[in-house]
């Protein structure tokens, strides 16, 4: 007993050690990739003179402007939706004990999508709606699969064909959506891709306090995390209260999704490889593994956005096509390599 005990405190001493180098070098990664987004774009400018006319409040020079009004809320956009997606598949991941679950298996994103397009077709001159409906719809789904699964013993099984069948009535309602209302098919385009086009720090401001709660409330919750992987009765026996928790878990994961859903769109994979990767490196601490995600979702979805408006540029495509070219074969061969898809 003696001796398993300290191979098992040997093999958690590896993640921990791992992950204690890998934090300074993926806080590094993400100086650096935000640099490279504000650096690089269709139009060459110079940094230090945009600046410098900032600084003595030249506000009209084009440099200042592209760098200010449309690189940074733009890298900010990618940080907030980067770190808040890929916390958000680390917890819907503990909570279905499934590697291969993302925010979309609960729901979060038809809910959103179907919120956004309801308002565009309502309320199409009211763009101010469209970051509030996606969150409400975002948080109203996770709710109302908690709320079928809690009816019904809210076991694992249960919550993961709960979300898929309110993400099939969500997709439906879009649909019919669409068919009553065609001139919202154009006008919705861009946010069912996703990207960061056109983002501004109004799209930003309800927002970021949401996702700063949710990564908060992520990592408060990181030890209960720890516990309920162990399962429900073995949780149960250690004093967790699995279904509050459990509740508290999804709201977490739907403040973090719906929030960057709100101003990024429905985005995907973010949340499947990102943690999926760093998972290697920290094993299933959580304590570790949600701050880590955190960085490592900030850095690639800056990556991947800085390569969507530069590969083709002048022309851009959306950072979701990026993300899903990059995701599905990832997905694939998790489906190819994993039995079950749980979490060792």
């Amino acid at each position: 007993m003696k001796a398993m005990h300290t191979s098992r405190t040997a093999c958690s001493e590896k993640p921990n050690k791992r992950a204690a180098r890998l934090f300074p070098l993926l806080l590094l990664g993400l100086v650096l990739a935000f640099c490279l987004s504000l650096l690089v774009g269709s139009a060459q400018i110079s940094v230090l003179d945009s600046v410098r006319a900032w600084l003595r409040g030249d506000l009209s020079d084009p440099g200042c402007r592209i760098l200010f009004y449309v690189r940074l809320p733009r890298a900010l956009a990618a940080v907030l939706s980067g770190a808040a997606l890929a916390v958000s598949g680390v917890v819907i991941q503990n909570v279905l004990n499934n590697a291969l679950a993302a925010p979309n298996i609960i729901g979060v994103n038809a809910g959103a999508g179907f919120a956004v397009l309801l308002v565009i077709a309502l309320f199409p001159s009211v763009s101010g709606l469209i970051p509030a409906s996606a969150f409400l719809g975002a948080l109203f789904a996770s709710l109302l699969i908690y709320a079928i699964a809690a009816r019904t013993g809210a076991s694992r099984v249960t919550i993961t064909l709960a979300g898929v069948a309110i993400s099939s009535v969500f997709t439906a309602c879009s649909n019919a959506v669409k068919t009553f209302f065609p001139d919202t098919i154009y006008n919705a385009n861009a946010f069912f891709v996703g990207g960061f086009a056109g983002v501004s720090y109004r799209n930003l401001s309800p927002a970021w306090a949401v996702i700063l709660l949710g990564l908060l409330l992520a990592l408060l919750l990181s030890g209960d995390m720890d516990v309920l992987a162990l399962g429900d009765e073995t949780a149960q026996s250690l004093g967790l209260a699995v279904r509050p928790v459990r509740l508290i878990l999804l709201v977490t994961a739907s403040l973090l999704a719906g929030g960057a859903v709100s101003f990024s769109g429905l985005l995907g994979f973010v949340g499947l490889i990102v943690p999926h990767i760093l998972r290697r490196f920290t094993g299933a601490r959580h304590r570790v593994l949600v701050p880590l995600a955190a960085l490592g979702g900030a850095i690639f979805v800056l990556l991947c956005d800085t390569l969507s408006r530069t590969l083709f540029a002048p022309y851009e495509i959306p950072v979701g096509i990026v993300l899903s070219l990059l995701g599905g074969p990832f997905f694939l061969f998790l489906l190819l390599t994993r039995k079950g898809g749980r979490i060792e």
